[in-house]
Parts: structure tokens; sequence; C-alpha cells
């Protein structure tokens, strides 16, 4: 469903977000969420939709987010500009770090810079999926599976494929049995 929205402001918008997000494309997602919904562009059950098919799809989540909401905004046009306005400054940006790097890589406050960045990134990448997880898991058994992917991954450094062959089977047959079952 294509809105009324000129491509110069979805360009602007998600180079505003492509701009000031630091962490990357899963902390792109409270502030494409805030700034899409504020503007009455999605609605707020249609984000996960938006997150479910950017992580489907392969490449970088903030790209392919950029693409999917561009889209449902205003079709192949608006995947175009936002895809555009939310690369645009993080390209920009490396380019310029890139030149100058090599001249400040040792400085002192330059590496503490960029040390203090990291919590901030995390904290921006933790809180969608937190976020995620409450609108997502509605059933002891999706919490039980988030639980032991969590664990899966972060300690037992398992693959995603076998994990994703695993959490199908597991859900499958919890659903046969019944137990998976809105009543």
């Amino acid at each position: 469903m294509e809105k009324d929205v000129p491509l110069w402001k979805i360009f602007g918008v998600f180079a505003k977000i492509g701009a000031f997000t630091i962490g990357g494309g899963y902390a792109m997602i409270p502030v494409i969420e805030d700034e899409m919904r504020k503007r009455g562009w999605i609605d707020e059950d249609e984000l996960p939709d938006i997150v479910v098919l950017a992580q489907s799809a392969p490449g970088l989540l903030a790209v392919n987010m950029a693409i999917f909401a561009g889209h449902k905004i205003k079709g192949l046009k608006g995947s175009i500009a936002a895809t555009v306005g939310a690369v645009a400054p993080s390209f920009l940006a490396i380019l310029i770090i890139a030149m100058a790097y090599s001249a400040f890589q040792e400085n002192l406050l330059v590496r503490k810079f960029f040390m203090g960045l990291r919590p901030v990134a995390v904290a921006l990448i933790l809180t969608p999926m937190v976020r995620m997880a409450k609108k997502g898991c509605h059933s002891w058994w999706t919490w039980a599976l988030l639980v032991f992917t969590l664990f899966a991954v972060a300690f037992l450094k398992l693959s995603p494929i076998f994990i994703l062959l695993g959490t199908i089977v597991a859900a499958t047959i919890i659903l046969a049995s019944g137990e998976g079952r809105k009543k």
C-alpha cells in the first residue's frame, strides 16, 4: 500500500536514522519503530513482521529493514530512498574515518571514545530484543526455547542452522502434543 509520502522525506528520515544509530541493525530497530510510528507509516503490529523479513533475507539487517520499511511506505521507490538514506551516512562516516584513522589510531582519547561506545551499542541492541521477546513469547515453551537458544548460541557456540532445525522439531512436537495450541 503506497502512501503519499515524498521520497525526499523517506530518504531524510532514514538518513537521520543511519546517522544517529550506533551499533548497526539491531540498534536501529527501536529508532526505526519510533520514527515510522510517529509519522503514521506503520502500525504497532507491523514492525515485528518487518524485522522477521529483514532477518530472513540475506544481507545486513539495517539495509534489509530499510528495504522492507521503504517498500511498506512507497513501494520500490520507497525501498530505494530508504536504503540510500540509511546507508549514506555510514558510508560517508566510514570513508572519512578510514582516511583519518591511521593518523589517530594510537591516540588515547580516540581509543577511550570507542571503548565508551561499546556498552552503549550493547544496550541499543538488547533493548529491541527484550521488547521482541515480550511480544513474541506467550507460553512457557516459547520462553524455554528462547532461553535454550540464547544459551546454545552464547555459551555452547552451536551453529544457528542446528538451532533453527532443533527449534522447528521442538515446536512441531509441542504443537502436535496439543500443549502449544491457544485455548
